[in-house]
């Protein structure tokens, strides 16, 4: 089997982000880096199916990631060609499967995420009876990859107004995706994962995002029995992590973290006193929340 590449963020890759000029409080000329925001309208074959607002990275990743995470792309689909026109600004996913989703996209959910995302269909479709794999998760692992991950190079250091979601393995980081919507990087974990064959059982996917329903119902449908955050939690979305056996924690920031669900799996092995707080370039607005 070939091992599935890594991918972490390229900051320096000029299309996307752009200078831009403007004035400070004292009036001073300022020229900052901003994040690029592009439509990318997804087709299922011959059906088009929405226009998601990214930063156009890896559009394929993010047409495979955002119908399997629909429910339109099935685990068993065999993929035929993934052809994308920049200029259109356009990815079109071909299956040897005929499909027809027309009734499910009439039914749309606006998400709470930001850049608003879209659900079709019905949001639980597909966790009735699903159960995640009883994995544990050791406080070690979470506090290398707090670390990690928030002194990576990154378009967030570099240009803020964007989210990351990372796939991981223990304590390691295998792909980082940004964009300018939690659910657009974690639809774009979904892709990857989908054409590399990579297993989520034995992952955790960490978000500096908020744990919604919509991304509790994403991580699950992966496959992936862990979920960890920089930012809070709402309501729904530890009531799904209990019902479908997902760890969830929130709110990492330093030594201090919470778990709402799957505190039974943690295994609290790391020293605190070896922890150290969180530099306070690192610290993301979305963790204040």
């Amino acid at each position: 089997m070939v091992h599935a590449p890594r991918y972490l963020p390229d900051p320096d890759n000029p299309r996307l982000t752009r200078s831009v000029e403007g004035y400070d409080q004292t009036g001073q000329r300022q020229t900052i880096r901003v994040v690029e925001e592009r439509p990318l309208t997804i087709y299922l074959n011959s059906q088009e199916i929405v226009t998601a607002m990214t930063i156009g990275d890896y559009p394929d990743y993010l047409a495979l990631g955002f119908l399997r995470n629909q429910g339109m792309l099935r685990a068993d689909d065999q993929v035929t060609a993934v052809e994308y026109d920049e200029d259109l600004e356009v990815v079109v996913v071909r299956t040897i499967r005929q499909t027809s989703y027309e009734e499910k996209v009439k039914k749309k959910t606006r998400t709470s995420g930001c850049a608003v995302g879209t659900v079709f269909g019905d949001m639980m479709e597909g966790l009735e009876g699903l159960s995640l794999p009883d994995a544990e998760i050791r406080t070690s692992w979470l506090y290398t990859l707090a670390k990690t991950i928030n002194t990576l190079p990154s378009l967030y250091l570099e240009a803020g107004a964007i989210h990351g979601t990372v796939l991981c393995q223990r304590d390691d980081v295998l792909v980082y995706m940004e964009d300018v919507g939690r659910h657009n990087a974690v639809d774009k974990i979904s892709g990857y994962m989908f054409r590399h064959d990579v297993t989520g059982a034995d992952k955790i996917l960490y978000t500096t995002g908020r744990l919604t329903s919509e991304m509790v119902i994403k991580t699950a449908q992966m496959g992936i029995p862990v979920l960890a955050s920089r930012s809070g939690f709402t309501a729904w979305g530890v009531e799904i992590a209990r019902q479908v056996g997902l760890t969830l924690i929130g709110r990492m920031r330093g030594q201090r973290f919470i778990c709402l669900s799957g505190e039974e799996r943690l295994i609290r092995d790391a020293d605190l006193s070896a922890v150290p707080d969180e530099d306070r370039k690192h610290r993301r607005k979305g963790a204040e929340r």
